[in-house]
């Protein structure tokens, strides 16, 4: 039985205490937070769990065996630092960190006292990411050519981060779990409306080895909520709509063929090819559950998360670069894998 301390519980953490307190080999003994209600909320919930305005008091804490981070980005380093020193355990909220720095050097030090950190990308979870991945893994659509997502609505605006923070690391988790290769590259735009120096659109374009581009478009002033995902490959395409109640995703059997001729004029011909159109069956499981129950096998048999310190680090990397990119009119960033 792992003991668990719960940082923060405003608008995840409650769900993380969930989880926790749901699964056979996990026990929340411990949360924090710096507004009292929140603790009167949680210890009406769970009367057995201890509360307290002092996060300190969990990393201190010696029958502790796992901290959950649900706190502003800004402080995820310095609590997850503190953790790890403790020898405590980490699962942090995403993104990892403020700076692809500090995620290294949460990951250096987790590698030195042998614990392991999961960043909470919940989505690599969910049935339909685990089911494109299969598709892909399993070469169904053939070679991969691109990942195009949108991910916009009408608000909510932050205070502290552009709409890239926001929402972009959702997306951008996603797509470094499918394609399973370090970016190489980021170009990106986006617009400020509101005048608070935080842009509210953008658009980011990530480049791959293999000829393989990704494009994200996220967006705060969308009079529709959209998320949506393209994927195409060499025989097949997927389409993926989260915000369909049934049929979540869609594989295409379209593509194209190119035809080399010995014209001078058209010597390259495309042929195009449509088939059939099928929707498989999700597994309707919880996402958090089983990422929960994923958590503790790595925790236990010493393996390394889907979603580790590394995919955590290569988000913030590519978060970073695309910061940088909108700051200086597009410019390519170029990204470099952590050895």
């Amino acid at each position: 039985m792992l003991n668990v301390g719960v940082v923060g519980i405003g608008y995840w953490g409650p769900n993380i205490v969930r989880n926790f307190a749901a699964n056979k080999r996990t026990k929340v003994v411990a949360c924090s937070d710096l507004k009292q209600e929140r603790l009167d909320y949680i210890a009406a919930i769970y009367p057995t769990i201890k509360t307290t305005t002092d996060y300190r008091e969990l990393i201190n804490n010696p029958a502790i065996d796992v901290v959950a981070i649900c706190t502003p980005v800004f402080t995820h380093f310095e609590i997850a630092k503190k953790a790890l020193e403790a020898g405590k355990h980490v699962m942090i909220e995403k993104p990892m960190t403020s700076t692809s720095t500090q995620a290294a050097e949460l990951i250096n030090l987790a590698e030195q006292k042998n614990l392991t950190i999961l960043v909470d990308h919940t989505f690599l979870f969910t049935g339909a990411v685990r089911k494109i991945k299969q598709l892909v893994e399993g070469g169904d659509i053939g070679d991969l050519y691109y990942f195009d997502s949108v991910r916009v609505n009408l608000g909510l605006f932050q205070h502290d981060v552009n709409v890239v923070w926001d929402l972009a690391p959702h997306d951008i988790s996603i797509m470094d779990f499918v394609i399973n290769q370090p970016a190489q590259a980021v170009t990106a735009n986006g617009a400020d409306h509101v005048g608070n120096g935080l842009e509210d659109v953008a658009y980011l374009t990530v480049y791959y080895p293999d000829n393989i581009i990704a494009h994200i478009h996220v967006n705060w002033l969308s009079p529709v909520k959209i998320r949506q995902t393209l994927i195409g490959g060499s025989r097949q395409m997927i389409v993926w709509d989260d915000n369909s109640p049934s049929e979540k995703i869609k594989i295409y059997d379209k593509g194209i063929e190119v035809i080399q001729t010995q014209d001078q004029i058209y010597n390259t011909l495309i042929q195009y090819r449509t088939g059939d159109m099928t929707c498989p069956k999700i597994e309707p499981i919880e996402a958090l559950a089983l990422e929960v129950d994923h958590f503790v096998d790595c925790i236990e048999q010493r393996q390394r998360p889907v979603s580790d310190g590394y995919l955590g680090y290569r988000v913030v990397q590519i978060l970073e670069a695309s910061e940088h990119s909108i700051k200086n009119k597009e410019k390519t960033v170029k990204l470099t894998a952590l050895s």
